[in-house]
């Protein structure tokens, strides 16, 4: 699958104004490829360079297979955000610690052949590998900001 934002560049670095520095807004995304054969699509956004392990920024699930993408807007009837890694439900903007390397971000997109069985707000340790285990496909995006 294709991942694209209009808001950075593939490698590129997440605008200021989508971290913890700026108004912290959920970056758009739009993608292609989505399989006929999957139910729903999923997006996880996730920060390997943390310093506790990977840190879960976002998680949506239950998006139509025909979504084509999402942004700062409210997201369609149907999709379920679950818990980030802060203990927040929805969006956590990317905010590594000042003065270190730039962190990356993994924006992933997953056509998922079964429908994610948890609710809102669900623990990141339990969708995440749920997501992964149902996606018949997937794309990313990759992106950097440091402080």
């Amino acid at each position: 699958m294709a991942v694209a934002s209009p808001d950075f560049q593939s490698k590129g670095v997440i605008p200021r104004q989508f971290t913890c520095d700026g108004t912290g807004t959920r970056p758009a995304l739009s993608w292609a490829g989505v399989p006929a054969t999957a139910l729903e699509v999923a997006v996880l956004v996730g920060d390997p360079d943390a310093p506790g392990g990977t840190f879960v920024h976002w998680i949506v699930w239950g998006l139509p297979r025909g979504t084509k993408g999402v942004s700062a807007a409210p997201l369609p009837a149907g999709a379920i955000e679950g818990a980030n890694s802060g203990g927040s439900e929805g969006w956590t903007p990317p905010c590594p610690p000042k003065g270190g390397k730039p962190h990356h971000y993994i924006f992933g997109v997953y056509a998922l052949r079964k429908r994610i069985p948890f609710r809102a707000g669900a623990d990141p340790s339990r969708v995440v590998p749920a997501v992964r285990a149902a996606a018949i496909a997937t794309g990313s995006l990759t992106a950097r900001y440091g402080r």
